[in-house]
């Protein structure tokens, strides 16, 4: 069973690649009826106000997701490619996929464009931008590299060109910001081994590794000795754990327990398994959550809401945009309003999830105290209890 966007009859990358699980609910969510009125009789123009203003970090961002059409025939011009579609309008229209092999023929023909350093310096500059005009101090990247190589194009260049744009982001506007360097799972481990192989000589500029896409028949522990390497080269470890796919919670046992990851991008599933929820507290994990479009828990009973169940169990989740460029376009001040509706969070709770995200920061404390210190401002000035 395919989950259909909120927004259109189409599909989403995320929703086409998984399947809705047999498992039971763990238990039913309060209604919205029981949430805090102070959430239902925030002012919308005043939340919207309190989000823009608010200082935020963002993890769960795909750069070659924040490609958007504009830029692609921009890229396409420079690098002398011809597109299948007459202008913009056009193709934004195409992303109205309706299954996953049309989705991923569009996704992977737009990264197509991206041919040399100073494409991705430009696609990495325009994300920083974009997230430094929202108020995000601070954020870690992923990019898909596996792509990039199998099409002939160096390591060098792709490192290269984000790292350049990652300095003069911060230089210019402020922004800090580290890489992630992802495995696509439905590719070979030896593919994913190779990239890693071909990114250590230039791991002072990632933080860490994770590991993306297509989870069926790719459990994490595939990825077992490459998270490994990656450890004794000192980079940090997370993994996307996709809502409802086919052995999501063995997944996620594996992830939390086998591999001991860092963090975990998605995870909503573990609000069925009273059981990792607890070695997550214990371990005091943090979790990227997109809600825009992988929001809900599915399975017997009622949906479960992923944002409002995790801060409910006391979960360390954070809010993030994932690929806004094939998700209408929503970067993280949209994304954080629409769940605050959906959800029903509060100024303090939206406060509490920025807190997380500095905290899941992978730096320094001195950096995380300024950090949280500017939160801290914004807070008093709003009138909102930290």
């Amino acid at each position: 069973m395919i989950e259909l966007l909120r927004k259109s009859s189409m599909f989403n990358r995320r929703n086409l690649i998984r399947a809705a699980l047999s498992l039971p609910l763990v238990h039913a969510l309060p209604a919205s009826a029981a949430r805090s009125t102070s959430a239902r009789g925030a002012a919308p123009d005043r939340m919207a106000r309190f989000i823009a203003a608010m200082p935020k970090a963002e993890y769960h961002v795909h750069l070659e997701g924040t490609l958007e059409a504009e830029m692609k025939f921009v890229l396409a011009r420079r690098n002398g490619l011809a597109l299948p579609y007459p202008d913009v309008a056009a193709m934004k229209a195409s992303y109205k996929y309706h299954d996953l092999p049309s989705f991923l023929a569009i996704y992977y023909d737009g990264m197509k464009v991206l041919l040399r350093e100073q494409d991705f310096y430009d696609l990495a500059y325009a994300y920083l931008a974009k997230a430094a005009s929202q108020n995000i101090l601070y954020t870690e990247m992923f990019f898909d590299p596996q792509e990039h190589l199998k099409r002939g194009i160096a390591m060098e260049a792709v490192i290269g060109g984000i790292t350049r744009a990652r300095a003069d982001a911060e230089k210019r506007l402020g922004i800090q910001s580290q890489l992630i360097l992802c495995f696509v799972r439905d590719l070979s481990a030896d593919s994913a081994m190779a990239a890693l192989d071909a990114a250590l000589p230039l791991k002072q500029h990632l933080v860490g590794v994770g590991l993306d896409s297509d989870e069926k028949g790719n459990p994490p522990n595939k990825f077992a000795a490459h998270f490994a390497k990656a450890r004794a080269a000192g980079l940090k470890v997370t993994a996307h754990c996709d809502l409802n796919q086919e052995d999501v919670l063995e997944h996620l046992r594996q992830a939390i327990v086998d591999l001991k990851v860092d963090r975990i991008d998605h995870g909503g599933n573990i609000l069925q398994s009273p059981e990792l929820m607890a070695l997550a507290r214990q371990r005091n994990l943090f979790f990227t959550v997109c809600p825009s479009f992988s929001g809900r828990v599915r399975g017997e009973g009622q949906p479960i809401d992923v944002v409002r169940g995790m801060l409910d169990q006391g979960l360390n989740l954070t809010i993030n945009s994932d690929d806004p460029a094939y998700m209408g376009s929503e970067y993280l001040n949209a994304v954080l309003l629409s769940a605050q509706q959906r959800s029903g969070l509060t100024e303090r709770e939206l406060v509490r999830i920025e807190r997380n995200a500095f905290n899941a920061a992978w730096i320094s404390d001195e950096r995380r105290s300024h950090f949280l210190g500017r939160l801290d401002d914004f807070a008093r000035k709003w009138g909102v209890e930290a």
